[in-house]
């Protein structure tokens, strides 16, 4: 059986400076601003669910749980998800319940 494969392990590993500097932008972004940090959150799990990425979404679903997001607050952006993307996103964004 072989392992997942992790992006951010092998640029770190190979593009150690780009990573260092990646971190630093994301840390930022992410922060409490206009904007609070969980909602953010959330749109970053909108944007995997339509670009297609499951895994990305069941990850960031959880991370939005641990800043406080709503199991709530999770089915509407997974709503926003559909209305945006349609049939696709929806289904991307079922793997946002994988969290259990």
């Amino acid at each position: 059986m072989t392992s997942q494969f992790n992006w951010n392990t092998a640029l770190q590993e190979n593009m150690p400076q780009l990573m260092k500097n990646v971190s630093e932008l994301r840390k930022g972004i992410a922060a409490d601003g206009a904007l609070p940090a969980k909602t953010k959150i959330l749109m970053t799990m909108l944007g995997d669910a339509l670009l297609g990425h499951a895994d990305g979404v069941a990850n960031i679903a959880r991370q939005a749980m641990a800043a406080g997001a709503s199991e709530e607050e999770i089915k509407e952006t997974i709503e926003v998800a559909f209305l945006m993307g349609g049939l696709p996103a929806l289904v991307t964004g079922a793997n946002a319940f994988r969290t259990r």
